[in-house]
């Protein structure tokens, strides 16, 4: 590619999706771009880019999905999903005892293992949650994973990794070479199509985000800005989820780590969900 149409994309990246990308993935740029060309019925990468100059608003927007990273897997990490279990979830009932209603944000979700795995915790807990309202809310940027989350069909390598067996015979069904989510799961997740660098407020408000591993392709001023938005549509006592290698630290002023709870975060202005034991 050359060195002025790197520059170009790199720049449609950052701007469209925050993406940052160094002249050292211009090989990852090329393997991505490349079958795009050809679905578009393109010779190559040069007569991409002159589609893509003349501004096409959907060559943009495929550019942009085809260079987003969709790695996602089920009960990820297990130790977030662990937390969620036994001690974030049962401090949430008692908080939200009165109202009886939470919401739940996964933030660029990708195909929806991570939301489908939190509806089948929830799932799980369903005595616990009789007489409860509550949402799981799923966004990306890219329609393309959100169709494939939509659809709920996972192959047998997609299922194997972090599914434990009893749930994937309890909530899956298989039909010919894939395994499909139970409806009653897929209802209880709602996928929507949204970026994480616009206006997030009109999402709503929610006790629980997950925006794990998101933010470690991103710069700092990028970092800064989700967290702000994510800010304004967390509740005051409620908890953030980043990945094991990301943190709040000397990136944004209005989140704090939740003390003994790895990876969770309170925003600053309350103290969070008294998260330091499950209650009694």
């Amino acid at each position: 590619m050359k060195p002025d149409d790197f520059d170009y994309v790199s720049k449609l990246l950052k701007e469209r999706s925050g993406l940052v990308l160094t002249k050292d993935k211009a090989y990852l740029l090329e393997s991505r771009l490349m079958p795009l060309a050809r679905k578009r019925g393109l010779k190559g990468l040069d007569e991409l880019m002159a589609v893509l100059r003349k501004r096409d608003a959907a060559v943009e927007k495929a550019i942009v999905e085809a260079m987003t990273t969709n790695e996602s897997f089920f009960f990820r990490d297990n130790k977030p999903f662990d937390q969620f279990r036994s001690v974030v979830l049962p401090n949430l009932l008692k908080a939200r005892a009165n109202k009886r209603s939470f919401r739940i944000w996964c933030a660029a979700c990708s195909s929806g293992q991570e939301p489908y795995s939190l509806a089948m915790i929830l799932k799980e807990e369903a005595a616990r949650l009789n007489g409860w309202r509550f949402e799981i809310v799923g966004t990306d940027i890219s329609s393309e994973v959100l169709k494939k989350a939509r659809a709920g069909a996972y192959s047998q390598f997609e299922v194997q990794r972090g599914m434990p067996m009893t749930l994937l015979v309890k909530y899956f069904k298989k039909k010919d070479e894939n395994w499909v989510i139970d409806p009653a799961i897929q209802a209880m997740v709602q996928f929507k199509e949204w970026n994480l660098l616009g206006d997030l407020r009109p999402l709503g408000q929610f006790d629980v985000v997950f925006c794990r591993n998101v933010l470690i392709y991103f710069d700092q001023p990028t970092k800064g800005k989700v967290l702000h938005g994510i800010s304004q549509v967390l509740s005051d006592d409620g908890v953030l989820y980043l990945g094991g290698a990301e943190t709040v630290l000397g990136i944004s002023e209005h989140f704090k780590p939740v003390p003994s709870q790895r990876g969770i975060y309170a925003v600053t202005r309350n103290s969070g969900l008294s998260l330091g034991a499950p209650p009694a």
